[in-house]
């Protein structure tokens, strides 16, 4: 009876953590109603004609941790893409397009929750181990070509997107970190996230109510090149408002959004979302809508880096 009793305070306890203090949304399987749902959402967006379409790649490779949402984000951004008239999509899990002529056929890609396997937080080093008999050396020196094709591929002036996830792809590389704004240092449990608009006049933000929204995400906190704040931040967080699970930060405002130019490439970066229940709101996917085309060089705006000048 005793021992019942305390599994039973146990079941209550793990729920009450998931549910109240973690706030976990259902995962759900990609299906046609769904998609047939965002399509009816986009379908309003603005769509920008081009003489000649430009080429954009959606790269939705993971080898560590598995985003339940990565097909979903493969369908937003495609349909997105669809939408507005102004690209050729190709979807890819393969490093091989990271080779520096097959990259070369691209104008824009995107990085959908690309997280590597272990503490090396690489994904090249992943696949090259897995699926190639190079010695280590070998494997080094062919993935950090690969991250050196991509990083050059933007500095030319190419475009770069990065959905949520996708910042973990080269975690450990300062080059990586450089160009992309920052790098994954750990994120509080799941929870409603009061999200705020850092400039509520900015082009890309301007289609969200001033005060912002609100929604359930994992809030990303970040490392190395984060805190040149190289970049224009979009969208922020108030850590005041923030259930921890360790150490509170020091510092009062965490940016979750931003973008930056890199060399003579465009680079957007979006840590919203972990759910696609984020996608039943048409003021994201307008948002996300907007950041493709910034990145793409469709539409400009200020994005002068604010250095150590930093404001909410």
């Amino acid at each position: 009876m005793h021992s019942n009793l305390k599994l039973s305070l146990f079941v209550v306890l793990i729920i009450h953590f998931l549910v109240v203090e973690a706030q976990i949304l259902p995962s759900f399987e990609l299906n046609l109603e769904w998609k047939s749902s965002i399509e009816s959402l986009v379908n309003s967006q603005k769509k920008i004609s081009l003489i000649e379409k430009k080429k954009l790649l959606i790269f939705s490779l993971h080898t560590g941790y598995e985003h339940w949402t990565i097909p979903h984000s493969e369908a937003v951004m495609e349909i997105i893409a669809q939408n507005s008239d102004s690209f050729v999509t190709s979807l890819s899990k393969d490093i091989s397009v990271f080779e520096k002529d097959q990259l070369s056929k691209y104008d824009v890609v995107i990085l959908n929750n690309n997280c590597p396997h272990g503490d090396r937080r690489d994904i090249f080093w992943d696949i090259l181990k897995r699926e190639t008999s190079l010695d280590d050396q070998q494997i080094i020196k062919k993935a950090g070509q690969l991250e050196k094709n991509l990083i050059s591929f933007v500095k030319k002036g190419k475009g770069l997107m990065i959905l949520h996830g996708g910042i973990v792809m080269q975690n450990n590389s300062l080059d990586f970190s450089d160009m992309v704004g920052g790098s994954f240092d750990y994120h509080p449990p799941q929870q409603k996230i009061n999200v705020k608009l850092v400039d509520p006049d900015h082009i890309l933000v301007r289609d969200f109510d001033p005060d912002g929204f609100v929604h359930f995400d994992e809030p990303y906190f970040f490392k190395n090149a984060y805190f040149r704040y190289n970049f224009r931040p979009l969208l922020y967080i108030d850590i005041d408002e923030i259930t921890m699970n360790r150490k509170r930060p020091n510092d009062t405002i965490k940016y979750i959004s931003w973008i930056k130019r890199f060399g003579r490439g465009r680079v957007f970066f979006s840590s919203p979302s972990h759910n696609a229940q984020s996608y039943d709101n048409p003021k994201f996917l307008q948002f996300l809508a907007n950041g493709l085309y910034y990145a793409a060089g469709f539409i400009s705006c200020d994005d002068s880096p604010i250095g150590h000048n930093k404001s909410p």
